[in-house]
């Protein structure tokens, strides 16, 4: 089978020399769908979107979760539009050797649906977008990740190489042709990303052709190796607006992006192996002011606070800011619409000092609960430290007026810092299941207070001691009344967004009642860019915070979002 793709790809290549070029009409014109629901919400919508765009490629990013049949009436739609469908997916730990399985696995489900669809229900190929750069052992050790990821695609191909009717394509940074391909000094990483896979879609996120930092000159090198494999090359633009405006169509608009594309195909006439055109992606693109398009620009509400469901907090780590600055936090919570605090104690000071502020959040409609946590939390042998703040706030709210308790005790207990937690992580979470049943049954001793806790979206994937089936977030969501899972990344969609690390949780915790809250950051990373809003502001918070509710509002489970924290969002860029 595999002898048989390769044999009519030379072909199809062998024809294009011996004839020419084909007409522009048979070039692609792709979009990206990040979000899968969005076929079965807005089918009509993306069809007529293509129809007037001239789409004819999608790549639609796959939820394995959905039903086939969902799948099927969309593809059977596009294939009658003559649109093909190719099945997208990635994230950046695919290129480590521990997201090799996740990574197989979109191959399988792809080849398992293919069978059992009808020929015009069926996906046309598969594209990874892996962008391993993101990934904090790209700073530290990007020889070591380049090899993980070499090992990852030749898997990969094997895998899903095997399917002659499948393509087999992949995203690709026009800048990797500057890094080398290890153990392969001559050849750069780009150009063996190339020669691996049917096609590429090369991202030249620039918003003008011409130039040293054009799209023209920043892909030369890509369309020379494409051609030199016999490769077919597609060239992707970016509809999104980015805080580097030279990266993104998003200002210069639909109408302009559309007359510089109209331009490639001329532009590339010396390059066989251009085969059209891309932009990222579907939602953004749609928004875009193009009169072309016959689309009125969409208005985004100019509201400083995203509209989410019920819950918008942040944390007040700092406990002597509530005896220092107490009105300046209460008006940066009006100011922000905020109705929950996080609030790390002193449980050394008199119960005097937190009784008018709470009574002022309760008036203005805060709800205050008491934090308090740190790595060695979760060891039993620090069991009474979690016990002395429980029976503090207890002990706190029987003495003073209703309108001026705590309504709940919050834990950030984050024990995977220590090297305990490598040495033997089995034992660490042992202990910490047995300091959270602690919490649990000390805390609702007193029937109005809440328990809730901080979780690494990451646990998931960490499986509970003694139910190895159970992922450990799943157990911890289960203890407590309320879950916030931090979900420190700077963007709402797309694969390792926002969105898509909390999906499986916000599933769960659904199934059983238990409701979570979405927590992002602000402070500053050194984990990389795509960690914190640090570097973008307040106005893309909110803006990535609203498109994030848009998505999860299906679920029940979904209760608002929490941003770390306040002494960071504060001072943080508009």
């Amino acid at each position: 089978m595999k002898a048989a793709r390769i044999y009519l790809c030379l072909l199809g290549f062998a024809m294009c020399f011996l004839f020419g070029f084909s007409s522009p009409e048979k070039k692609s014109k792709a979009t990206w769908i990040w979000q899968a629901e969005l076929i079965g919400n807005e089918q009509k919508q993306i069809l007529t979107f293509c129809k007037q765009n001239d789409i004819n490629l999608i790549y639609l990013r796959i939820d394995q979760d959905k039903p086939d049949g969902d799948y099927r009436a969309f593809i059977r739609q596009a294939t009658a539009n003559g649109i093909e469908v190719h099945a997208v997916g990635g994230h950046p730990t695919w290129a480590l050797a521990s997201g090799k399985p996740r990574m197989l696995q979109l191959a399988k489900w792809v080849k398992r649906y293919n069978e059992k669809a009808d020929a015009d229900e069926r996906i046309k190929g598969i594209q990874l977008d892996v962008e391993p750069y993101l990934l904090k052992q790209w700073e530290t050790d990007q020889r070591d990740v380049l090899v993980q990821w070499q090992a990852n695609v030749k898997a990969f191909m094997k895998e899903a190489g095997d399917d002659a009717d499948l393509q087999i394509g992949t995203a690709l940074a026009f800048w990797l042709d500057e890094i080398p391909a290890p153990d392969q000094p001559d050849m750069s990483m780009g150009k063996w990303m190339i020669s691996q896979f049917d096609t590429v879609t090369i991202m030249a996120y620039r918003n003008e052709l011409e130039g040293a930092n054009g799209i023209l000159s920043l892909v030369e090198q890509e369309m020379s190796d494409a051609d030199e494999w016999q490769k077919p090359a597609i060239i992707a633009v970016n509809m999104k607006k980015m805080n580097e405006r030279h990266t993104s169509y998003a200002d210069a608009g639909a109408a302009e992006m559309n007359r510089q594309l109209a331009r490639l195909p001329q532009e590339m006439a010396a390059h066989p192996s251009f085969a059209g055109t891309a932009v990222h992606d579907y939602r953004y693109w749609k928004q875009a002011d193009a009169p072309s398009e016959e689309m009125p620009p969409v208005e985004v509400p100019p509201e400083e606070v995203p509209p989410t469901k019920g819950i918008k907090g942040t944390y007040i780590w700092e406990a002597e800011q509530i005896m220092s600055e107490p009105d300046q936090i209460l008006a940066f919570a009006k100011e922000h619409g905020l109705n929950l605090l996080y609030a790390r104690l002193d449980l050394d000071q008199p119960f005097s000092v937190y009784r008018n502020f709470v009574k002022k959040a309760h008036a203005a409609g805060i709800e205050v609960q008491a934090m308090g946590g740190h790595p060695i939390w979760a060891l039993e042998q620090n069991r009474p430290r979690i016990t002395r703040l429980v029976k503090w706030v207890k002990n706190y709210n029987a003495h003073v007026d209703k309108d001026e308790r705590f309504q709940g005790i919050h834990l950030d207990i984050e024990p995977y810092v220590m090297p305990m937690w490598r040495s033997d992580k089995e034992s660490v979470l042992r202990q910490w299941m047995g300091n959270i049943r602690a919490f649990v049954q000390e805390t609702k001793a007193s029937p109005e207070l809440k328990t809730s806790v901080d979780l690494a979206v990451w646990l998931e994937h960490t499986p509970t001691p003694g139910e190895p089936a159970l992922p450990f977030s799943n157990w911890m969501i289960k203890q407590v009344d309320q879950t916030t899972l931090m979900a420190f990344r700077d963007h709402a969609e797309g694969p390792g967004g926002i969105v898509d690390i909390v999906k499986n949780k916000m599933a769960y915790a659904e199934s059983i009642g238990k409701p979570l809250m979405v927590a992002v950051e602000m402070k500053e990373s050194r984990e990389g860019n795509y960690v914190s809003f640090h570097e973008e502001g307040k106005a893309e918070m909110n803006r990535q915070l609203e498109l994030m509710a848009s998505h999860l509002d299906k679920y029940a489970s979904y209760s608002g979002f929490v941003v770390h924290a306040y002494d960071y969002w504060k001072t943080s860029k508009e």
